[in-house]
């Protein structure tokens, strides 16, 4: 995949000689590869305005005929005109356009064991990331943890005709698309009659605040034959929708970008301008009584001064019984330095314990060539978490999985950035992090000190116009 992604980019460059920025070619490029991929896949496409026929075309009848592909889909009912929605053609020269097609015919892209328009979308961005456009990173979570966590959560909407998946930052859709994976590979591809219907459509629920990665996301399950349910919105900032559902797999959006004000909404108990944090609370209101969640969170979620006050909250509404501490290194190469953790929890029953699980001591961080994250990584965590999603397993301490009690959480005031193995990595001088990665982690902690300062002048501030 990356000598493709590296063929791709260097034709970006070329493009840009023809007036087509490098967002302009990854949207191009997404459209291309969903109309060579829906051809392999047999997906249904209009008559005339598939794959086979826009190989035909050459010289200006190719510009002009992929000016008519885009119009005839983008006018098309259901879910393939949502995907082509707003969508025009950016390519002047048609030598370009038939050089890019001609290279992604070469492809088997379907045959490849990877999403590939998530990964020529997140390789083309970590190009274009490395060139100094920031905010790559919002778009993606590895693979092999979004398969850990829908391997213990197992998403099983059969026999439940009212069973939704929702992902409330869903990006590109890996969590959905993953969820899906799982089910028809537990079920062998094979829904009953029943339950068929509602899979394919009423099942899968996104919003993102992206046009292009929710457009990816539509992409990426419609070539799976299902027809998500994936709005634009800001999750947090507008209003809660009402609706509520069984199994929550998300990754909130990192950092502190466009977080200056808490959000006015009554659902949230807890003011805070921490995004992360708000998505926790949108999580609790989003569940239905019994159903269950799992949030990817940075460490500062875990213990900045409003963490012990949102966790307070849920704890009392929700069994947060476990929690996952990811490796170092996990979302490289976009956010080397953020140390995160996946919260697991169930509505409708208090915490009474939460067993946290440590992937992370004196193991070697996670790097994109010589050691990049695998399934191997939480074979152990998920033998512990066993095989009840809501986490009612019979559970066992080990050296890297301990339980602890309500009563020690709550003198801890609700912080639950709890360590007990020595890292003997970090006394290693000759095997410590990357002066880039310590730096990241620095400013993540930076930041979350700048979010509790945020938070005490907000207070002084609400104060004082209360005294005057």
């Amino acid at each position: 995949m990356s000598d493709i992604v590296n063929k791709l980019w260097g034709f970006c460059h070329t493009l840009r000689h023809d007036g087509v920025d490098y967002g302009d070619y990854i949207e191009q490029l997404t459209y291309l590869l969903f109309l060579k991929m829906a051809d392999e896949r047999e997906a249904e496409i209009p008559n005339g305005y598939d794959w086979s026929a826009l190989r035909e075309k050459s010289g200006t009848d190719l510009t002009d005929h992929y000016a008519d592909t885009l119009r005839a889909l983008r006018e098309s009912k259901g879910l393939l005109g949502e995907i082509f929605a707003q969508s025009t053609p950016r390519f002047n020269n048609p030598v370009n356009l038939k050089r890019l097609i001609t290279m992604i015919d070469a492809e088997e892209w379907s045959a490849m064991d990877v999403d590939v328009k998530g990964a020529a979308f997140e390789g083309l961005l970590e190009k274009a990331a490395s060139e100094g456009k920031k905010g790559a990173g919002q778009y993606f979570t590895p693979r092999p943890l979004i398969q850990s966590i829908c391997r213990v959560m197992k998403p099983d909407p059969r026999g439940k005709r009212e069973f939704t998946v929702c992902d409330p930052a869903c990006g590109t859709g890996g969590f959905l698309v993953c969820a899906y994976e799982w089910l028809v590979e537990e079920s062998k591809g094979v829904f009953d009659r029943t339950d068929a219907k509602h899979i394919k459509t009423a099942t899968y629920i996104g919003q993102d605040l992206v046009p292009r990665p929710r457009r990816l996301a539509l992409m990426n399950l419609y070539l799976h034959g299902v027809e998500p349910r994936i709005k634009i919105g800001d999750t947090i900032y507008e209003p809660f929708d009402g609706n509520r559902h069984d199994c929550v797999l998300t990754n909130p959006p990192f950092g502190t970008k466009g977080a200056n004000s808490a959000p006015e909404r009554e659902d949230f108990t807890i003011e805070t301008s921490n995004k992360q944090l708000n998505f926790v609370q949108h999580v609790l209101t989003s569940l239905k009584p019994g159903g269950r969640a799992a949030i990817v969170l940075p460490d500062n979620c875990l213990f900045e001064g409003k963490a012990g006050e949102v966790f307070r909250l849920v704890m009392e509404d929700a069994a947060v019984h476990t929690i996952l501490r990811l490796p170092r290194g996990t979302f490289t190469p976009y956010s080397q330095g953020v140390k995160a953790n996946v919260v697991f929890l169930q509505k409708g029953r208090p915490t009474t314990e939460t067993w946290i699980y440590d992937a992370r001591a004196n193991v070697p961080g996670i790097t994109k060539k010589d050691r990049p994250l695998t399934s191997a990584h939480f074979a152990e965590f998920e033998e512990c978490y066993g095989a009840d999603p809501n986490g009612l397993s019979t559970r066992s301490k080990r050296e890297r999985f301990h339980r602890f009690s309500l009563e020690a959480i709550k003198e801890r005031d609700y912080k639950l950035d709890i360590n007990w193995i020595k890292d003997e990595s970090l006394d290693d001088a000759d095997d410590l992090p990357e002066p880039q990665d310590l730096a990241a982690e620095a400013i993540t902690e930076l930041e979350a000190v700048v979010d509790d300062l945020k938070e005490i002048i907000a207070l002084v501030e609400k104060q004082e116009a209360v005294e005057a």
